[in-house]
């Protein structure tokens, strides 16, 4: 029996992640249908599925990861007619990056209809919605035929799940079905804008960028709660408020010059070796081959960020499987997907982050 939740029989599937098998697709809606949770995988991360129309199947998805209750759900739909009823009104620059971005890695926030449960907005007036890309999540939302509430899969605080083995280790036997649909692509959850404050604001950077958004909508702001920590927000977006993606070793992350970088962590590195300590070197590429000490894993290239996003949570897993006790990572540049991937090390790091 795990910690706080009744073990059950956790069914998993493995589904063709491009054409998904229709009979495979209809049996995990039932269970959606049904008030039962159903992990899948999405082009962000595998999600973790309740019915989002249902507030008692949404609250089971609280209990399942460990999830603080004031921690808002996000709502995925297949196709813009689901979106109308979830909402008041739909803005003008809502229209203009559903049409560029959507299914896509971007999750918008409007204020919410009647329809929706307090539950999944954690008592607040607003609704976050996204329209995911990946077929197996789009076919069993259709199938399901309504609207999934859906955070990551994985036990609340841990790094967010990649592959179906990540989900299976958090939460086998707390839910009823996972999907395995292979790896996903993006790699981190998706970039969550608000369209309910005086400026088109993001909350969360993901895999669709401020570069991006900004030549459509030109005064898009970032929320300064992503550099900053508040342990006083009032969060209207998942990853706002709490330490999340965190893995089991402590965390510090190194930003500067490369050069520095690796000065700083080989320094560090030696010193934590000397004291007993089994030291795991989030490196990249370039810099892999750099280092004197410890277990040294490349996270990807930097002159392709997107890599780097794509293997993050992987890799603080991996560390986790060898059980390192300290994790020393090389941080990237504050711009494009790097916003989105020095949020995620800042968060997984607890803020431990040092400038060289």
């Amino acid at each position: 029996m795990r910690e706080g939740v009744i073990d059950m029989e956790t069914k998993v599937i493995k589904v063709n992640p491009i054409n998904p098998e229709e009979e495979l697709i209809k049996e995990a809606a039932e269970l959606i249908k049904d008030g039962k949770l159903v992990a899948f995988p999405t082009e962000t991360v595998y999600g973790l599925g309740a019915n989002g129309l249902d507030g008692e199947a949404s609250s089971r998805i609280f209990t399942a990861k460990g999830r603080p209750q004031d921690n808002p759900l996000i709502l995925h739909i297949s196709s813009l007619e689901e979106l109308k009823p979830l909402v008041k009104s739909i803005p003008k620059e809502a229209e203009i990056i559903a049409e560029r971005f959507w299914p896509g890695p971007i999750t918008m926030i409007f204020e919410r209809s009647s329809l929706i449960s307090d539950v999944i907005t954690a008592g607040l007036d607003t609704v976050a919605i996204r329209m995911p890309k990946h077929p197996v999540a789009s076919a069993l939302i259709k199938a399901s035929g309504v609207p999934i509430a859906a955070p990551s899969a994985n036990t609340s605080g841990r790094p967010s799940p990649t592959q179906a083995e990540h989900v299976i280790e958090d939460l086998y036997g707390k839910i009823d079905m996972i999907i395995d649909g292979g790896a996903t692509g993006v790699g981190l959850e998706s970039t969550v804008l608000d369209l309910t404050s005086d400026r088109p604001t993001i909350l969360r950077p993901g895999g669709v960028t401020l570069e991006d958004l900004r030549p459509i909508i030109p005064d898009v702001t970032l929320d300064l709660s992503i550099i900053k920590d508040g342990e006083n927000i009032i969060p209207k977006s998942p990853g706002q408020k709490y330490r999340h993606y965190a893995p089991k070793a402590d965390m510090i992350v190194y930003c500067g010059d490369v050069e520095d970088i690796v000065k700083a962590i080989n320094k560090k590195a030696k010193e934590l070796v000397e004291n007993g300590k089994k030291v795991g070197i989030m490196a990249t590429d370039e810099t892999k081959d750099k280092y004197q000490e410890g277990m040294v894993i490349s996270v990807g290239n930097r002159r392709d960020k997107r890599t780097i996003a794509h293997n993050l949570f992987n890799i603080l897993r991996k560390f986790d499987e060898k059980k390192v006790n300290v994790i020393l990572a090389e941080g990237v540049e504050f711009q494009g997907i790097g916003i989105a991937i020095m949020n995620r090390m800042k968060k997984a790091s607890g803020g431990n982050i040092i400038d060289v």
